[in-house]
């Protein structure tokens, strides 16, 4: 086994997992330790470059930069092998779906930017909408199952008895070892409201697994519908107001205990799912060519996709793609904000050690340009290591049930918190909440300007700059960018 040019470690206590390995998640987290584990992809950047190919499919574009990848290269398998391997897993998505991953448009909207003051060329709009399953979350899905096909494929060539159980800490560290040879197949789970579960349930359908969704009361009819076409086994899940939290996300963590695969859209319970919705910001910046992009707007509920970007920008930044990060503002409804909560409680520690005239709260544009004017400071990695390892302190589920019409982030908590925060921090960014009327504004303006059929969850990230451009007039001279995913189901 040769050493892979990617590691894994995690976040919150420096656990490392072996060389070529693909846990889940750290073995050391115990429930009430107070530590936020997740963990995290590293590059050996001396080892590996942006890729420059021209494949559509972007888990073969940018598979250098795949920890499935090279642990595939590790264990034996070939550059070819992998390529196959995603290519086949792909023809299952589009005879599941009627369509496989391939780069989606990031275009200037200028219709949409004129609506709000911008020049020709000052508004990027990312479309998901016409991805696997109608949003972003199936790139996430797909990363994970990539990684299941990897080890797989690995076992099948090291261990000749299929029906030998795979190591737990190459399948799912801090879980029972699941049987994943090619004699047994275990479930998958997953806690989601829609789009989430729409995903999961193509790309588990097209790889022939099992998949328990752990719904809530309210859920969509529709999605209900498909879900059950897609062949899952679905549990709803009603609120008991004695405990705190989303019921649908703690039946879930049930089902793993059990044995289930955390096949998820949260980074803590899975890390391998956050590099699957970075090729998202890949496209963007292979895109966009040599132009920067100075702030990305992004929709928060549990956080994968504000942390995915953050990864894949951090990466192009220490690989020399891009001379800068643009600055990730976070987006979250008034019906419920935990990470902008966890936000304040960083960023008035962090200020308080570097300037003590300086005021923390919003508006944010002084002490975000602060602590941006200071990103290499040891104080900001010390101050996030502190709420890694003083989580209750930063995060905890918002004290009612939250309730907005975009339906698709009202997660109780956010659950990628600290790696989104922390992206905040190191770009000069901050989050945005805005209210339930700006979020219909926002809906309305990008139907009306952009012929894509976009529901108000996919539109979040455009309600947040909307509402950031009042209080910040500068931006009307600078490259903004929003994702649009979550297509308006009909």
């Amino acid at each position: 086994m040769t050493e892979p040019a990617t590691s894994l470690a995690c976040a919150g206590c420096g656990w490392s997992a072996p060389a070529g390995s693909l846990p889940f998640r750290c073995p050391q987290a115990r429930p009430g330790d107070d530590i936020d584990h997740v963990l995290r992809r590293e590059l050996d950047h001396g080892r590996v470059k942006f890729p420059t190919s021209r494949e559509r499919n972007p888990f073969v574009r940018y598979r250098q930069l795949l920890h499935a990848y090279h642990a595939a290269l590790g264990r034996g398998l070939s550059d070819a092998d992998f390529i196959t391997l995603v290519q086949r897993l792909d023809r299952e998505v589009v005879r599941i779906d009627g369509q496989g991953f391939v780069i989606t448009p990031f275009t200037p909207y200028d219709r949409l930017g004129a609506r709000l003051g911008l020049a020709p060329g000052g508004l990027w709009v990312k479309d998901e909408t016409g991805n696997v399953s109608g949003s972003h979350k199936a790139r996430h899905l797909f990363g994970v199952m990539v990684g299941l096909a990897v080890m797989e494929a690995c076992e099948v060539r090291l261990k000749p008895d299929p029906t030998t159980d795979v190591d737990a800490t190459n399948v799912g560290a801090g879980f029972p070892g699941p049987r994943v040879g090619a004699g047994s197949r275990t479930s998958l789970a997953i806690a989601s409201c829609g789009n989430a579960a729409l995903a999961a349930a193509v790309v588990a359908r097209g790889a022939g697994r099992e998949l328990d969704v752990f719904v809530p009361t309210w859920a969509d009819e529709r999605v209900i519908a498909r879900l059950g076409a897609l062949g899952a086994c679905l549990t709803t899940c009603p609120r008991d107001p004695h405990v705190a939290g989303d019921p649908c996300y703690h039946r879930f963590h049930d089902a793993v205990a059990r044995g289930a695969i955390p096949f998820c859209c949260q980074g803590p319970d899975n890390g391998l799912t956050i590099e699957g919705g970075s090729t998202i910001a890949w496209e963007m910046i292979d895109a966009i060519g040599e132009r920067a992009i100075d702030r990305l707007f992004v929709q928060v509920g549990g956080g994968a996709l504000a942390s995915a970007c953050a990864q894949g920008f951090a990466d192009a930044g220490k690989l020399g793609r891009i001379r800068r990060l643009p600055r990730l503002h976070a987006v979250q409804t008034e019906g419920g904000f935990p990470l902008k909560r966890a936000y304040d409680r960083v960023l008035a520690r962090v200020v308080r050690r570097l300037s003590a005239e300086l005021t923390f709260g919003p508006p944010y544009e002084k002490a975000a340009d602060l602590v941006l004017a200071h990103a290499d400071s040891p104080i900001i990695r010390e101050e996030l290591h502190y709420a890694a390892t003083h989580r209750a302190e930063f995060m905890w589920p918002w004290e009612t049930a939250p309730s907005s019409v975009a339906t698709g982030i009202l997660d109780d908590e956010t659950y990628d918190w600290l790696a989104v925060v922390e992206g905040m921090l190191l770009s000069g960014g901050y989050p945005v909440v805005v209210s339930e009327d700006t979020l219909k504004a926002a809906n309305t303006l990008a139907l009306e300007t952009t012929g894509v059929s976009v529901d108000h969850t996919g539109t979040a990230g455009l309600a947040g700059l909307m509402r950031a451009i009042e209080g910040e007039p500068r931006m009307r001279d600078e490259t903004l960018a929003v994702i649009f995913t979550g297509a308006k189901r009909q």
